[in-house]
This record gives structure tokens, C-alpha cells and sequence, in this order.
């Protein structure tokens, strides 16, 4: 069966082929702008890439026990996975720029599709840097909050920090909802039938709806961004070098230094060391796995909020605050002993887990131009991975020297208070 999408006016139309006569179906949009549905199937991309982000830290240990491999060996595959992550972004964003979002979406969930399916049949360490480390690293670039500011920066005029915001949720509740999800299918049946689970999801689920029914502009379809109350969009052009003002100014290494720091404090070194941490204090494996899905489920209103507030009051103070929080949370994790206790973090600490994003990419937006966002914000968010990809390496050094680690979450609470700091000296 073959199935086609085009619009007319204010509808879809879709067309399916099949054995039986030619069938159309007209779907009415009365009343919802078209940006909305982008953002959902851009919400949908998001929420279903955000097991790849979680997949390594639930399979660490099978992968210690089945192949025999460190802790260090399996953290450098994930840094390399973080870095390519980070580094594919800029390149990404601006072939999204000058190309639109939606061809270079598919071929990225294509690369990691593929990535992820060829992992299923890994023996060797090489093998496993290969494809999470290489494939599905520079893959996910594709996949990722780059691809989300660049679609809101186009499709939104007003409600741009909420659209954010609801993006950044993605994350948070594609965590919330496949943690528990693959950690069972991890301890039921293996590390394999946890990959193949996401290897459908990606092939059958996301690459097909972002084919339907993503679209580049407002203007492809005949309509003005959401809540511009101008002409039709025109198509704006990126400007020819952006990189070269936006490295000039002190807001851009403001920006891209705190975001690094997001990083260190957040994807690298929790989704990747968490659970293992948690389990070497006695917390049973699905207690650890609940933990990251309330700190999900905080993230999700956490970060909406965030989107909420930068719309109404700035980005620069709410950004500061949740730095903090996170620097002081950090530090009082080592200390956390019951289970009350360590809900009582996910909580705190997931209300701010990615609250930076919308903050942040307002304000790339904002300084720097909404038609370079892609490459621009996709710099910015290299910056991040790399505080990522230390992280989580540094992270399994000092568990290899010290046996825990209490060294790496006490140093990445110190880092988010410097965060803090340099906020401050970021212009609205």
C-alpha cells in the first residue's frame, strides 16, 4: 500500500492507493493553523528520539555482563555518540536553513534507524562505537532540539516560548513514558529486544509521519507564520555567513558556554551514569528507572512553564534561577539514601532538566536572526554535547579511580553555579 499527502486551501488531503478503487479522504483543519500540526509531528519525532538518548545507560550493565566490557570502554562509545550528536547539529541546522527541515529530518531518522538495527547483531568494542557511537551520534543530530528551534522559528510569530517549551517536553515525556518501558524489556528479554523495540519505532511510527505531513514554511503552504498578522511569509533567506558576526559577539560565547554547561550537568553524565549509580546504593533497577519517568513527568511541566514564563517575563532571569537550582541539587545527590529522598530529587531536580532550552533558544533567536537559528543555535547546542560527552567520560574515569560517583556530581553542581553567573551578562 502506497500512501500520498498534499494540501489544498485549508485542508490535507490524503490519498490512499490500494487493491481497491482510488479512496480520498478530506480531514478538515476548521480553526487550527497548520504550524500546530508541524509542531505535533515535530513533538512526535522528539518524543520517540528521546530513547536513543536513554538506551545506553539502561543497557550498560548487560553489556558489562554479556561481553565482558568496562565501564570505561562502554562510556567512551557514549561520549563519542554525545560529541557527533553536538557536532552534527550546526552542519545539520544550517542544511535546514538553506534546505528546509523536513529532508534533512528523514535522512537522519533513516541513518539511525539503520544504526540502531545494526547494533542488534555487535560483538566486538569497535563494533559498538560504530554504531552508537558514530551512526546514531551524527544521526540524532537530525533529531533534535536544533531540528525544534528551527521549526518554531519559522512557524511561530507569538506563543514562540510555549512552542519551545512543549518541544523541550518531548524529551522529557518520551522519557517519562519509555524508561520503565525498555528497562523491562531490558531485564525480560535483553539488550536486543530493547533496541529492536526502538528500531520499529523510529521505522514504522516517526520516518512515516514526518514524510506525510512535515512542511518546510508557512509560505509552502500558503499561510503566514502563527500569529503574524502581516501578508503571506515570504521565504527568508539565511544570511551568507552568520557564524562569522555571531562569534564576534560576547552574547554568542555567553550563550554557548552555559549551554556546555547544561550539558555537563544533564544528558551525559545522568542518562548515562544514574541508574548504575543509583543500583550501587541499593536502589532495585525499576526504583531507578521510576526515578528518571518523575523526572520526566516534572520536566514536562517544568519546561512548558519555562516556555510561559520567557514569553512574559525574559529569558535571562528565569535561565539564572535554574542553573542554580540544578547546582544545588547536584550536590545533594551523593547524600540521597532512601527511596522518599531520592523521588523527592527527581522531583527538584527534574522541574529544571531542560527548562534551559526554550530560554536559550529565544534567545539565540533573538540576538542573532530566526532565518540562521539552525546553524547558529546548532553551534550553541555543540557546546552543550561536549560538556555532554566530558561528562559522561569523566564521569566513568573518576568511577574507575574512586569506585562511585560523588567527585563527578559534587564537580558538575560547581559548574552550574558558574552557569549562573554568566547568564547574568547576557543581553536581552
Amino acid at each position: 500500500m502506497c500512501i500520498t499527502a498534499a494540501t489544498r486551501g485549508n485542508e490535507i488531503i490524503i490519498l490512499t492507493i490500494s487493491n481497491t478503487p482510488l479512496i480520498m479522504t478530506t480531514i478538515k483543519r476548521t480553526g487550527i493553523h497548520y504550524a500546530w500540526i508541524v509542531l505535533a509531528v515535530t513533538f512526535t519525532c522528539l518524543f520517540v528520539a528521546s530513547t536513543l538518548r536513554s538506551v545506553p545507560g539502561i543497557i550498560m550493565l548487560s553489556l558489562e555482563h554479556e561481553f565482558n566490557w568496562s565501564r570505561e570502554t562502554i562510556s567512551g562509545a557514549v561520549s563519542v555518540n554525545l560529541l557527533l550528536f553536538g557536532l552534527a547539529g550546526p552542519f545539520l541546522g544550517r542544511l535546514m536553513d538553506l534546505h528546509g527541515t523536513k529532508a534533512i529530518t528523514v535522512i537522519m531518522l533513516t541513518l539511525v534507524t539503520l544504526g540502531a538495527g545494526g547494533s542488534i547483531f555487535m560483538q566486538e568494542p569497535w563494533q559498538l562505537y560504530l554504531f552508537w557511537g558514530v551512526i546514531i551520534g551524527a544521526g540524532s543530530g537530525g533529531t533534535s532540539i536544533v531540528m525544534g528551534s528551527t521549526v518554531v522559528n519559522r512557524w511561530f510569530r507569538q506563543r514562540r516560548g510555549l512552542a519551545l517549551g512543549i518541544l523541550g517536553a518531548a524529551f522529557s515525556s518520551g522519557q517519562l513514558i519509555f524508561t520503565p518501558i525498555i528497562m523491562n524489556l531490558n531485564m525480560q528479554f535483553g539488550w536486543r529486544a530493547v533496541t529492536l523495540f526502538v528500531v520499529l519505532l523510529l521505522g514504522l511510527v516517526v520516518l512515516p509521519l514526518v514524510m506525510l505531513l512535515m512542511a518546510n514554511n508557512p509560505g509552502i503552504k500558503g499561510l503566514k507564520p502563527y500569529g503574524d498578522n502581516g501578508s503571506v511569509a515570504p521565504e527568508i533567506r539565511p544570511d551568507p555567513n552568520p557564524m562569522h558576526s555571531a562569534m564576534a559577539s560576547p552574547q554568542f560565547w555567553l550563550l554557548a558556554f552555559s549551554f556546555g554547561i547544561c550539558g555537563f550537568t544533564t544528558s551525559g553524565l545522568f542518562q548515562t551514569h544514574l541508574i548504575t549509580h543509583g543500583i550501587e546504593h541499593g536502589f532495585p533497577e525499576m526504583t531507578m528507572a521510576v526515578s528518571l519517568g518523575v523526572m520526566g513527568a516534572t520536566d514536562i511541566a517544568g519546561t512548558v512553564f519555562s516556555g510561559w514564563l520567557c514569553d512574559r517575563f525574559g529569558k535571562r532571569w528565569p535561565l539564572a534561577i535554574y542553573y542554580a537550582l540544578r547546582g544545588v541539587s547536584l550536590m545533594l545527590l551523593p547524600y540521597v539514601e532512601s527511596t522518599g529522598q531520592l523521588m523527592a530529587f527527581s522531583v527538584v531536580y527534574g522541574l529544571n532538566w531542560l527548562s534551559t532550552v526554550p530560554a536559550t533558544s529565544a534567545l539565540t533567536a533573538d540576538l542573532f536572526g530566526k532565518q540562521n537559528v539552525g546553524v547558529v543555535f546548532g553551534w550553541i547546542c555543540f557546546a552543550h554535547q561536549i560538556g555532554a560527552a566530558l561528562a559522561c567520560y569523566g564521569a566513568g574515569y573518576l568511577h574507575g579511580l574512586f569506585g562511585n560517583y560523588t567527585l563527578a556530581f559534587m564537580t558538575s553542581g560547581l559548574f552550574a553555579l558558574v552557569a549562573t553567573g554568566l547568564v547574568m551578562n547576557i543581553r536581552e
